[in-house]
């Protein structure tokens, strides 16, 4: 196409009616993300109450005398904002790299003349002329086109690009994805042909902009978890201000002591509030970040692998997810036989026509996927041979039209006047192109059917020859050749390797898993059937789902697997009715398209290597290899972490039952000694804080941790039974040390003494249990045998510490305790491991029954 002959008769807009526009419309941008400042985000972390707790406990520290315990907590929270902060920033980005996306250069005509300029100075009306490798500035309608085709890959997630024509008047469904429309859209690619366009949307207003805007409108939801913490952090603190207010009162009526009634009662309170809970989440969500990493996946949101574990539906995007968003020659079929191509074996000689004239109906350097795929299929089995023709020189192009879907290239050779015509276009273009009679035809679309329902695109191929002196010789148009039939090819977006594994191992650990494209029925369900979906014959399209309510989607979709034909806005409903029915939705996806549905999912899951920097933004994990397998991993690692966390809880709710009871008990009996001060309750902390934020952090799954379903959505993550356990636990520990207490006085050892076994007691029963919680299915024994690291260091430093303390004169005076024998510490130390016998058991007799 001559620019200079066809846009002659297009003058474009005048400078004076590119300002009216641009002062009426704005330029051709997407609106930014309104960036949040540092104090307005700081406000938004101190208002939270894990983070209030943790200030109110650093501070008591810091008043106690404790400076490194207090300023540990407190750096801490600054700690947390500057994670929010930089958290809030990488978010931002979503819209932005939209706005950078959507806006190239233009080469644009106006005053009758043509220019360049920046694409957000686009406006509508203006006339806009693409060619091969330009990215479309905004929202247009053909005007005049040759053999346009366009890859709108970005907007509805499908890999073969999609014809295009120029404008009639009449009806047209304005949507992206169809062959055959007049309309080229912002931020697509043109990859073959040209075309004069005229712009009727820009900015906002454009297909992408209506992507932008839902994805600003979709609001995240706190996780599950997060809620129950709150409230579970706002009663204990409440309880604990309670009771140590009722503590100081008290002290100060029975024992007339206003320093040690005050201290008393901060001992409770220490030992009441558990700060350690907003430690494990965070602790837990960053080292469990890391170990994500060590599997190619990316952790944007820490919060979305408390989830993961709970995932019960994966919906996958096919197109470069599922599959490898790359064409791939799969079948061929030469008039007579098929044959499947096997990348191991060689290509039957009777097939290698196909391909070479494939080749030369294609372009030498070509944008186009599926003679990108031809072009390889050439490289990898006739390189070398005599069907690849180097030497041959193109004198003349037949472009593709509406009328003949089909393009020719004419060649001729060195010395002599005949030429050779290589065709490839739509199967029945060539059918007609060949003057093939009805029969003929009937036969060929038994081929071509056959094909299809394999999933394949299809494409026919002929050639044609003749004699001409010059290029004044050759018809004018294709069909005044006579073409001889070479064959068809089929092409497939191949699935990734391990797919089938990763879909059955999602299977087995309960997640669903749903494929929502933009691609046609049979495709989808013969993907389906490779990767082995439930329910692949089931789908529903998007022209149903236009027509479904919310409510009657809810219902479908409790069945289906498969949605086909769906543009972005529909990805959105799907996920929101998933979430209506109360599942916990995983999505991945790599395009713009994906965005609002990644982000209104509960685990957004993007493409790294393939995937737009909007998906990435808009997602909560990244699969840096965009393997869908690596998304098993991490889902058993999330699950993993779940578990651990749960641990980590129960043993921390459980420890603080006994060390509360140890504070409160003897307050409320006049003239008993007191067992806990201050300085107790923060060597216990030197032992809790690593326990549970590092021991259990670093313990491994369970052995059935992918061989049971995900916890249900209405499940507590501190469920009864999980609650009462550790209650029993605690319980157990209180009422040991309390015999070895009331024992100890009623022998007649002095309050020291009674000081020193009872501490003992707790800090044996302490270490044992944390190793009985390390797993709930184990039994103690092989829990020992099990490595862990973080296990030797606490619990050999704790065991260190303690017995420095029981010998070291100078520690003795600090805890105010007094020397005891060695059978008196043998003593402490069986009835220290007493409390968890009753939990082995449990858990034999648990595991025995499953």
């Amino acid at each position: 196409m001559n620019y200079n002959q066809n846009s002659v008769k297009y003058k474009g807009l005048s400078k004076e009616q590119v300002k009216e526009r641009l002062k009426k419309e704005g330029y051709n941008l997407l609106p930014s993300s309104k960036p949040k400042n540092f104090l307005f985000i700081a406000l938004g972390v101190i208002k939270e109450p894990m983070f209030i707790l943790l200030v109110i406990c650093g501070s008591l520290y810091m008043v106690l005398g404790d400076i490194h315990e207090g300023c540990m907590l407190l750096g801490f929270v600054f700690f947390i904002m500057g994670i929010e902060f930089f958290q809030e920033r990488k978010t931002e980005k979503a819209l932005d790299a939209l706005k950078d996306m959507a806006s190239p250069r233009a080469l644009v005509i106006r005053d009758g003349i043509e220019f360049r300029i920046p694409g957000s100075e686009v406006v509508t009306e203006d006339i806009i002329i693409l060619q091969e490798g330009d990215r479309v500035p905004a929202d247009a309608i053909v005007l005049n086109s040759v053999s346009l085709l366009a890859d709108e890959s970005l907007l509805t997630g499908e890999s073969v690009p999609v014809r295009k024509i120029e404008w009639e008047d009449k009806e047209y469904n304005n949507q992206p994805g169809g062959d055959d429309l007049p309309f080229v859209y912002s931020g697509s690619l043109i990859v073959q042909g040209n075309c004069i366009a005229k712009v009727y949307k820009t900015g906002i207003n454009t297909e992408i902009g209506k992507i932008g805007k839902a994805l600003e409108s979709v609001i995240e939801e706190p996780t599950r978890l997060k809620i129950e913490m709150l409230a579970l952090v706002k009663k204990l603190t409440i309880a604990g201000i309670i009771l140590c207010i009722i503590v100081f009162i008290g002290y100060v009526i029975t024992r007339s002591d206003l320093i040690n009634g005050f201290l008393a009662g901060i001992t409770l309170a220490m030992a009441m509030l558990p700060e350690e809970f907003p430690v494990i989440l965070t602790v837990f969500m960053a080292l469990g970040a890391w170990r994500m990493s060590k599997y190619n996946v990316l952790t944007r949101k820490p919060s979305a692998i408390e989830t993961l574990g709970s995932a019960t539906v994966l919906c996958t995007d096919k197109t470069g997810t599922l599959t490898q968003n790359k064409m791939t020659v799969t079948k061929l079929f030469n008039g007579k036989n098929f044959l499947t191509v096997d990348k191991s074996g060689e290509l039957k000689e009777e097939f290698h026509e196909i391909i070479e004239y494939g080749i030369l109906s294609s372009q030498t350097n070509p944008f186009d996927p599926m003679e990108k795929a031809i072009i390889k299929m050439g490289d990898d089995y006739l390189r070398g041979t005599e069907h690849i023709h180097l030497n041959w020189k193109m004198v003349k192009e037949y472009p593709l039209s509406k009328k003949m879907l089909a393009m020719s290239r004419v060649f001729t050779f060195k010395g002599t006047q005949e030429k050779m015509i290589a065709t490839k276009g739509a199967p029945e273009a060539i059918f007609d192109l060949c003057h093939m009679d009805e029969q003929e035809c009937m036969q060929m679309a038994i081929a071509v059917k056959e094909l299809a329902q394999s999933g394949l695109r299809v494409i026919g191929v002929a050639k044609a020859n003749i004699h001409s002196s010059g290029l004044s010789d050759l018809p004018e148009i294709q069909h005044d050749f006579n073409y001889d039939f070479v064959g068809l090819i089929g092409l497939s977006d191949p699935v990734r390797e391990n797919v089938m594994e990763s879909v059955y191992d999602c299977y087995k650990a309960g997640i669903r898993v749903i494929m929502i494209t933009g691609d046609y029925p049979v495709t989808a369900k013969n993907i389906g059937k490779q990767i082995g979906l439930k329910n692949y014959d089931n789908c529903i399209t998007g022209q149903e789902l236009n027509e479904l309510t919310d409510e009657e989607l809810t219902i479908r979709i409790k069945d289906v697997n498969i949605f086909a034909r769906v543009v972005p806005e529909q990805k959105l409903k799907i996920v929101n009715a998933l979430k209506k029915n109360n599942e916990i939705v995983a999505m991945t996806g790599d395009g713009i398209n994906d965005a609002p549905a990644l982000k209104s999912a509960n685990i957004g899951i993007a493409m790294g290597q393939k995937g737009t920097d909007v998906a990435r933004e808009a997602s909560s994990l990244v699969l840096m290899d965009d393997n869908f397998s690596s998304i098993v991993g991490a889902i058993r690692m999330g699950r993993r972490i779940f578990d651990n966390l749960q641990k980590a809880f129960g043993y921390t709710f459980a420890i603080h039952i006994p060390i509360a009871g140890l504070s409160l008990i003897p307050i409320m009996i006049d003239d008993l000694p007191l067992i806990l001060w201050p300085v107790h309750i923060v060597f216990l902390e030197l032992i809790i804080d690593p326990a549970c934020s590092i021991i259990f952090e670093a313990e491994k799954e369970e052995k059935n941790v992918m061989k049971r379903p995900p916890k249900k959505i209405d499940e507590s993550f501190f469920g009864f039974n999980k609650v009462f356990i550790s209650i029993l636990q605690g319980v157990s520990i209180l009422i040991i040390t309390l015999l070895i207490y009331f024992t100890g006085l009623y022998i007649g050892y002095n309050e020291k003494e009674v000081r020193t076994m009872t501490f003992s007691t707790l800090i044996i029963s302490n270490i044992a249990i944390i190793l009985t919680n390390r797993s709930w299915t184990n039994n103690i024994f092989r829990i020992i045998a099990t490595p862990n690291r973080a296990v030797l260091w606490v619990v050999g430093g704790a065991i260190f510490f303690l017995g420095l303390i029981l010998n070291v004169p100078f520690f003795l005076e600090l805890f105010l305790f007094s020397k005891i024998s060695l059978v008196n510490i043998l003593f402490c130390i069986i009835a220290g491991l007493i409390p968890i016998l009753w939990f082995e058991i449990f858990k034999a007799i648990n595991m025995k029954n499953k």
